[in-house]
């Protein structure tokens, strides 16, 4: 059978609340996102790794204060009145700025203004603020003095439930049968689930087929290879 010509098109996640699946592993930083309201000194760190789950709960963050979000290396391009008039604000991958000096001090006048306005504040990084490397002591000391939510490697049921919810982001239906089969031949990261489910549509659209379990197979295969 021709395989069909697969185009790299983008496709919208769901980001809601609804949709985020709550498990052992992540149940306190949702919590403690919901919370937001409470957070000592109106601030709070994000700590998990790539693929946890981190956007999204800062999604479901702005959809609850109205917060606008915006990548930690974009602050210094962003007009610095609009933000500070913010009500709330989401910050992600701060740990990916240290070293830069003048991103560095973007988001510490960034933290002073929201902080003068009682403005909530959540940051994101894979790791805790200690282990970022921040060149400038202030922002370095004002990060560290916020709480922190972590979110734990996934178990199982997270897994299942985030192998279920990408593939209903791409219109694609997995059986039991098939998370059956995929659960013990991953990698225990979400990073990997979202691999695995972008290269199972591409490899079942290219068939112009369901995902069925010979894809699975040929994807794991590769991999192991």
């Amino acid at each position: 059978m021709a395989r069909q010509l697969v185009l790299d098109l983008p496709f919208r996640a769901a980001m809601g609340r609804s949709d985020f699946y709550v498990s052992d592993a992540n149940a306190t930083a949702v919590a403690g996102i919901e919370a937001w309201r409470d957070w000592p000194m109106s601030k709070m760190v994000l700590v998990g790794p790539a693929g946890a789950g981190k956007t999204h709960l800062a999604h479901v963050f702005c959809a609850q204060s109205g917060a606008r979000l915006i990548a930690a290396r974009d602050i210094g391009g962003s007009d610095p009145a609009t933000l500070s008039e913010t009500q709330a604000i989401a910050i992600e991958d701060a740990d990916q700025i240290a070293g830069d000096r003048a991103a560095e001090e973007a988001l510490f006048h960034l933290h002073n203004a929201a902080a003068e306005r009682g403005a909530a504040l959540l940051v994101t990084g894979r790791t805790p603020p200690a282990r970022w490397g921040l060149c400038l002591p202030d922002l370095d000391s004002r990060m560290q003095q916020a709480g922190q939510l972590s979110l734990a490697p996934p178990d199982d049921r997270l897994l299942a439930a985030v192998l279920v919810k990408l593939a209903a982001d791409r219109q694609m239906a997995l059986t039991p049968a098939l998370l059956r089969y995929i659960l013990p031949r991953i990698d225990r990261s979400l990073a990997h689930v979202r691999d695995v489910i972008t290269r199972l549509d591409a490899e079942a659209l290219a068939a112009k087929q369901k995902p069925g379990l010979k894809h699975v197979r040929a994807i794991l295969e590769r991999d192991e290879g």
